[in-house]
């Protein structure tokens, strides 16, 4: 075995969609999965957050990633999901749909490539390869900036 093999680390993965792009999220950051439920809006909160939910007696505050990302708006559907992960707070991140837990191999994954509009560098670790598709790979934890992590942690 090569050493290149031999020290290759294991990433474990959920992918999700928005849009036609297909993204990855660290699979310990993600708390849990859920169906779509009503959100309650909350006047004067960033512009990318839909509003709040309730999540078992805790209030979650919720992201809508199309508008993090400028990806237009969309209305939800019967794959619209609620990934509720860990970005030092608890949040929920509206997506598409929810695809697949997966396993890649660390030295299948590229450095970002410079970007022109869209989401910004600053959010990608890198892009994996697996077979014929590429998967967006997303540093979660820099999802949100300072200033947005406090405006949303007041909503909780």
């Amino acid at each position: 075995m090569s050493a290149s093999v031999a020290s290759s680390e294991i990433l474990q993965l959920v992918t999700f969609r928005l849009g036609s792009e297909e993204y990855a999220i660290d699979i310990l950051k993600v708390q849990e999965i859920n169906r779509m439920v009503d959100i309650t809006s909350v006047p004067n909160s960033p512009s990318d957050v839909e509003g709040v939910i309730n999540l078992r007696g805790k209030v979650i505050p919720v992201i809508n990633l199309r508008k993090k990302f400028g990806l237009g708006t969309k209305d939800a559907d019967a794959q619209s999901r609620i990934m509720v992960v860990d970005v030092g707070i608890t949040v929920g991140l509206i997506v598409d749909s929810v695809s697949e837990v997966l396993r890649l191999a660390s030295d299948t994954v590229e450095p970002p490539p410079p970007m022109t509009g869209g989401i910004g560098s600053e959010f990608i670790r890198g892009v994996g390869k697996l077979q014929d598709r590429l998967l967006i790979l997303l540093d979660i934890d820099k999802l949100l900036g300072h200033d947005e992590m406090h405006a949303v942690a007041q909503l909780t």
